[in-house]
């Protein structure tokens, strides 16, 4: 019997969590030197690890009693454009060597897509470690990750505002409250349940704080997660509701001016930090950050919630998957007068073609649909492309999360 022949798909369970994780620690290459560096011993990766076999849907191959590849997917949720969908997280992707170029993770892939298919998880989302590599599977990047480094003398001037900064526990309430207020008017981002936030939290180092901007009536604006380190300001995120919650964040970290030599941080969205200071001359870096991919075309297009134009709009267009045979073929999308879309297979002549990656992150307004005909990613007439652009909600998608 050959190797391949002795290999079994099934579902990880909680009595393989030492296979679980020592293959994500040999994928990974996380030695206990790195664990050590971020204050982790073994034991507490062991536990913060265990959740994901405890509530996640994980799947693996086995030689035997051997586990030998393996995948994860977290039922979470998003905001697509004020709608909430249901979205599988994968993560926890991960081969030993001697079993490479077999075709498991294809399959364990292909299974784990038919099975959100089934849980109407009709998008995923995951951290690539390869871009190309989910990109032939489907995936396609939808959101961008900003650094920036200002220098203590670049900070800005500070501002008058009616409210006021506290520094709390970022286990206070009120962090979660004002994350729900903002992730229900951004787009793409994730609504956090309490598996979500752990994830949030997972490797965050011990100093974390917390800065909440409330204003004069004492309702939470915004807030500011941060650490300081060998003077320093990590940033590890700032989100506001307004632009009173954005100036007072800034008085508040402006104020650290006499006891750090600069501020680093993060921010994932479109919006260059610089042109907001008065000193623009700051450091700034985008790097694609998440990618997604729809799972079932037709169930997000029932979900997802276009332009209303006060007009029926019809478009027939060729669809294709590298993995998945429901979003194969000719396709008519349906467009009520109020927004609402139906998917329905056609055998009408298709206007243009497009690939699922290219199609879910045109939906997400991730790249608008003149762009990708302009890169050659949709293959489309221009009446076609006039009618994308005036039916698909144009705002850039945020997503801070990692898992």
């Amino acid at each position: 019997m050959s190797r391949l022949d002795r290999l079994k798909m099934g579902k990880v369970e909680t009595k393989h969590f030492q296979q679980f994780n020592q293959l994500l620690r040999y994928v990974f290459q996380v030695t206990k030197k790195d664990l050590q560096m971020v204050g982790w011993e073994e034991r507490e990766i062991a536990l913060a690890k265990k959740p994901v076999l405890d509530q996640a849907d994980v799947l693996g191959w086995f030689d035997g009693e051997k586990l030998v590849s393996q995948l994860a997917v977290y039922p979470f949720k998003v905001n697509i454009f004020g709608r909430t969908v249901e979205m599988g997280g994968l993560t926890g992707v991960g081969t030993y060597p001697e079993y490479a170029n077999m075709g498991l993770m294809y399959k364990l892939m292909r299974q784990a897509l038919a099975d959100m298919q089934q849980r109407k998880q009709s998008i995923s989302y995951l951290f690539p470690y390869s871009i190309p590599y989910y990109r032939r599977r489907g995936w396609e990047i939808i959101s961008d990750k900003m650094t920036f480094e200002v220098k203590d003398v670049q900070l800005p001037k500070r501002k008058k505002v009616p409210g006021y900064v506290e520094r709390l526990s970022i286990e206070h309430p009120d962090v979660i409250t004002v994350y729900q207020l903002f992730s229900s008017k951004m787009h793409a981002a994730m609504i956090r349940n309490e598996l979500a936030w752990d994830e949030y939290w997972r490797w965050d180092v011990d100093e974390l704080t917390a800065a909440v901007y409330y204003d004069g009536t004492h309702q939470p604006l915004g807030y500011l997660l941060y650490w300081i380190s060998e003077d320093v300001l990590h940033i590890k995120e700032i989100i506001y509701i307004n632009q009173e919650a954005r100036i007072g964040l800034w008085n508040f970290i402006g104020a650290h001016f006499s006891m750090v030599s600069k501020v680093v941080g993060n921010i994932f969205m479109n919006e260059p930090l610089s042109f907001w200071l008065e000193d623009a001359d700051i450091k700034e870096t985008i790097s694609p950050y998440f990618m997604a991919r729809i799972v079932d075309a037709e169930q997000f297009i029932s979900q997802y919630p276009f332009r209303a134009t006060g007009t029926d709009i019809e478009l027939t267009f060729r669809l294709d998957d590298p993995m998945l045979e429901w979003n194969q073929g000719i396709f008519t999308l349906h467009v009520s007068p109020e927004g609402q879309g139906e998917l329905l297979q056609s055998k009408d002549q298709p206007a243009f073609s497009i690939d699922i990656q290219t199609l879910t992150t045109m939906l997400l307004s991730y790249k608008r649909p003149t762009y990708l005909v302009a890169i050659s990613r949709l293959n489309s007439d221009q009446k076609s492309v006039d009618i994308l652009e005036k039916v698909i909600n144009m705002q850039t998608p945020y997503f801070s999360d990692y898992f």
